[in-house]
């Protein structure tokens, strides 16, 4: 009896978009924040359809996924981060107004008020 040997049967190819969305998700981190995270994510959706849409032909969606979450977070991290920023600001600015305004309020008291009105 002759000894049966499998054919080789290499491994399905990595999706190109899957690692391109990994490694924008890894870059929105450190060199370019929304604009990496931004091109992760849609790379990352495109990758997950074209995986799905190649029934094995193409591996990698864990890659895809990896991606979406980095660059999901990261743009979460960067919209929490301008709003508390935008709070702090607007605060500092409504009590500076609200500072102006009892201060001017002060100026005028109401003594001088009623001598203005009785002249």
């Amino acid at each position: 009896m002759a000894d049966y040997t499998p054919p080789h049967t290499s491994p399905p190819p990595t999706n190109t978009l899957a690692i391109v969305s990994l490694v924008a998700g890894v870059l929105s981190w450190v060199f370019f924040p929304v604009i990496g995270a931004i091109v992760g994510v849609v790379t990352g959706h495109m990758a997950r359809s074209e995986i799905k849409a190649s029934l094995g032909a193409q591996s990698g969606d864990g890659l895809a996924i990896a991606g979406l979450i980095l660059s999901y977070i990261n743009l979460a991290t960067t919209c929490v981060s301008l709003l508390l920023v935008l709070l702090f600001f607007g605060g500092m600015f409504g009590l500076s107004a609200c500072a102006i305004l009892s201060e001017s309020a002060q100026l005028v008291a109401p003594d001088s008020l009623l001598s203005l009105l009785a002249n």
